[in-house]
Formats: C-alpha cells, sequence, structure tokens
C-alpha cells in the first residue's frame, strides 16, 4: 500500500480533481434543484450528463472520497478503505462503504455490482481502465493535482464535485473555513516570530534497504499552503509538473542548511518513518544541523498530503503546533 502510495502520487501529472455523491439527501439549498440535469466536464473534456444531483457515487482515489465526505456525502464504493483511514483522518467514512480495491487496479466487477450513478475517477488511472468504467456508469475523470496552482485546483475539485452531488452551499463553507484557518495559523506563526522561517517537509520510505526521501516543494500542495502560512520552503530541487514532488537520499539533506525539518509517516507502516528509524544512526543524518539542534518535527499521522480543505486545516494545526510549542 504504502509504495502505492508513493509512486501513484509522483508518476502522474495533475491538474483537476473531482469526485460525486454518495447515499446522503442533498442539503435543503440543493434539494429544489434535484430534477435539474447536471453537465460537467471531465479532465479529458468528456462531458457528464446527469439527470440530477448523484446518490450513488464511486470514487476510486482519496482526495476524492475526502471531498464526498467533506461535503456531507457517503460514498458507496471506496479504494482501498483501509488505507483512507489510515492515512486520511481530517474526513473519516461515516458510513461503511463497499471496498473496490486498490486505487490502481479498482475492480470492474465490485463497482457494477453497486449499480453507481457516477463514477468518479482520476486520470492516473490508464486509459484502457477508464473506458471500461464508463460501459458500467457516468464517469467524470479528474486529474488530482495541478504544480502551477495546487490550491486553485483544490478549491476548483471541491466545486465539481458540489455540482455533481447538489451541495454547493456546503462547498461554499469548506471553503470559508479552510481560508479563515490558513488566516489564523499565518497569525500564529507571525506571533510566534516564525514568520519567513525556512521550512522543509518531506516523506521517505525504505525498500530493499535503500531510504528514499521525498521533497514536498513550492509546487506541492503542502507547499503551496506552507507559503500561504508565510514560511519559506527551503527545498532547491525540482519536483514534478502534476504533484510538485522532488527526490533526493540522506546526503541531499546537506544542502538544507539550518531549517526546521518537519515529515509525516505512519505508525501503521515502519517504512514510512525512516527518519526515527533506517536513519536513526546514520552518520550523516545525525550530523545534519537541524537534527543536532532539535528542529526536526515529526507531525501527526493521518494527514493526506494530496486531500482537500479538511486535510490541509489538520496539516496547518500540526504545523503551527510544531513550531510554536
Amino acid at each position: 500500500m504504502r509504495r502505492l502510495l508513493l509512486t501513484a502520487a509522483t508518476a502522474t501529472a495533475a491538474a483537476l480533481t473531482l469526485a460525486a455523491c454518495g447515499t446522503t439527501e442533498p442539503p435543503a439549498d440543493d434539494a429544489k434543484k434535484s430534477g435539474e440535469r447536471i453537465t460537467l466536464s471531465g479532465a479529458s473534456g468528456a462531458k457528464v450528463r446527469l439527470d440530477g444531483p448523484a446518490k450513488k457515487v464511486v470514487g476510486t482515489e482519496w482526495d476524492v472520497v475526502e471531498d464526498l465526505v467533506s461535503l456531507g456525502v457517503d460514498p458507496v464504493g471506496v479504494a482501498d478503505v483501509k488505507g483512507y483511514k489510515t492515512w486520511d483522518t481530517a474526513a473519516p467514512l461515516k458510513n461503511s462503504p463497499k471496498d473496490i480495491g486498490t486505487r490502481g487496479e479498482p475492480s470492474m466487477d465490485t463497482i457494477a455490482s453497486l449499480s453507481p450513478d457516477l463514477i468518479v475517477a482520476t486520470t492516473d488511472l490508464s486509459a484502457g481502465a477508464l473506458k471500461q468504467l464508463r460501459k458500467i456508469a457516468p464517469v467524470l475523470d479528474i486529474r488530482s493535482a495541478d504544480a502551477s496552482d495546487q490550491l486553485g485546483r483544490m478549491t476548483n475539485n471541491l466545486d465539481l464535485i458540489a455540482k455533481a452531488t447538489g451541495t454547493t452551499q456546503r462547498a461554499e463553507i469548506l471553503k470559508d473555513q479552510f481560508e479563515a484557518k490558513a488566516d489564523e495559523g499565518r497569525k500564529a506563526l507571525k506571533k510566534a516570530g516564525r514568520a519567513g522561517t525556512r521550512y522543509a517537509l518531506a516523506d521517505g520510505y525504505v525498500t530493499s534497504n535503500q531510504t528514499t526521501i521525498r521533497p514536498y516543494t513550492s509546487g506541492s500542495l503542502i507547499g503551496a499552503v506552507n507559503e500561504k502560512l508565510g514560511l519559506k520552503n527551503a527545498w532547491t530541487v525540482k519536483g514534478d509538473k502534476g504533484y510538485g514532488l522532488g527526490a533526493t537520499d540522506v546526503e541531499g539533506l546537506t544542502k538544507l542548511g539550518k531549517v526546521q525539518f518537519a515529515y509525516i509517516g505512519s505508525h501503521g507502516d515502519k517504512d514510512s518513518t525512516p527518519f526515527t528509524g533506517a536513519l536513526a544512526k546514520d552518520s550523516v543524518w545525525t550530523s545534519l544541523p537541524f537534527v543536532k539542534a532539535g528542529d526536526v518535527h515529526r507531525l501527526s499521522d493521518g494527514i493526506w498530503m494530496f486531500g482537500g480543505p479538511k486535510s490541509m486545516e489538520a496539516y496547518i494545526d500540526a504545523v503551527v503546533n510544531a513550531l510554536t510549542t
């Protein structure tokens, strides 16, 4: 699961994300529109036409699922339910959706058995898989990231999902809540004298005794949030065009100099926390200035680094707590 988590995010380009509905009733503001036809365009430009707000929706990626749940919609099918519960706790599932398989290879038979009104899939899936899904139900294909404007992508995705599910007022509330949280975090960091602090967030993993470190550059969603908080991204490595993620090793960390270093891992996956595992006694790691100074911060588990507004709110709380206490 962890390897899929890491490789799926770095291998794909990005721009726009979307998802749609579940079993909850549409909120009062959109209930009157429930009989109106809805037309949406996916990342491929293909039109998706619905007779009304979708009621039974399958999501093939966790950012899609998070937005659905945040909007008050319970998806009937979710890829890798266990993984979602581990890595995205900001918007916990309120129902018991059917596990449709992995995010990279969802089960067509399982999805078909749910008779969904809409399938929200990402362009991380192959063209062949998307073609198969379209034989089951209308498919809204979305891109999960855009290094040129991650925050715009995040909010645009939320708006699209809301249109598909009849929850547009709830989307406005979620966007306002995110902006308020970001403003609160920026003020807290400034008050603590942390405005402009050089800061680097990463995650890492161990494969065949080799440690790989993944920097979240300015082009990442996390990087965009950091800048919104008034932090200075210390990474100089280049990120990919989709997720804004780079790659380095422990020697590459020597270029950071004096910095506040933070990382996210999972207690349920020992290979996801090399900074306290495989690198704990590594001479290069232990000699780094920020390690010697105690400026290494493990942020809370369950913050999905590629999620929606709720995950980013949880991230803001975590980084502000780490840098001010």
